[in-house]
């Protein structure tokens, strides 16, 4: 694992790996998702209001893909959702996830139902529960998540915690002594990420959502898997994005799945 020296380097070193001779030619701020479009591929990540004071209102087409993605450092978190998108463009490639042997979603029959056979959490439910006494913690409440509860000792923080989650300041305490770590790609651009990663030295963590960078340099950082997606069809995703569509995976994306070697 590299030493975060500081915590703008995991930033920094995502973004160097940016060309810095591919232009952006669309994007949009979403309600709930966001997209960016550069000569190289089209990305995504969830979009987070609040921050910081805007400090960027001008187009961001035409500008180098690179000097866009620099946003994921913004403290105003509408930019950073963009800048995470900027960094997917780059690297949520197939041609550059295949290479670092990510896998790609399809449905399989499992006891809670159809889920996709790249869901993290389901990849790792055999071996988690194996262990019959680990424990788990969950940064950001997923869909479903309670399941996991079903074979290992459950911890889900929040930011706005509702039912049995706890506030996300207990990571401080929790984090160091859990078995396995679930983070939700958004840590990227709510910047709790380098922290987190600290904390889980030493912790199996998997990262999870359409917000991960889909980048093997995250696994120099304490990564184990990248739970991920690729872009299947620009379309769609424009559609889906635009107007706040649910019909997000499937169709528009593809969810992978990529583990440190």
């Amino acid at each position: 694992m590299v030493g975060l020296t500081t915590p703008w380097k995991l930033y920094d070193s995502l973004i160097a790996g940016v060309s810095d001779d591919v232009i952006v030619t669309d994007y949009c701020l979403g309600t709930r998702w966001s997209y960016l479009e550069a000569e190289c591929g089209m990305g995504v990540s969830f979009t987070l209001r609040g921050g910081a004071k805007r400090t960027v209102k001008h187009d961001l087409r035409g500008m180098r893909l690179r000097e866009v993605a620099e946003l994921a450092k913004s403290w105003r978190f509408e930019e950073a959702s963009i800048g995470v998108a900027a960094l997917n463009a780059w690297y949520a490639r197939r041609e550059l996830t295949d290479a670092i042997g990510a896998t790609y979603d399809e449905t399989v029959d499992l006891p809670d139902g159809s889920i996709r056979k790249t869901d993290a959490f389901e990849l790792y439910r055999h071996e988690i529960a194996a262990k019959g006494d680990a424990k788990v913690t969950v940064i950001g409440h997923f869909p479903h998540v309670e399941r996991i509860a079903e074979y290992a000792e459950l911890t889900v923080l929040e930011r706005n915690p509702h039912g049995d989650d706890l506030p996300d300041p207990a990571c401080e305490y929790l984090i160091p002594e859990q078995d396995y770590l679930f983070m939700t790609g958004v840590t990227i651009i709510n910047k709790t990420a380098p922290r987190l990663l600290a904390l889980a030295d030493g912790v199996e963590t998997i990262m999870v959502g359409p917000s991960v960078v889909m980048s093997p340099i995250l696994f120099e950082y304490g990564v184990d898997m990248l739970a991920g997606s690729v872009v299947a069809d620009p379309e769609k995703t424009r559609f889906a994005v635009k107007t706040g569509a649910d019909q997000f995976f499937g169709e528009a994306l593809q969810m992978c799945s990529a583990r440190a070697r």
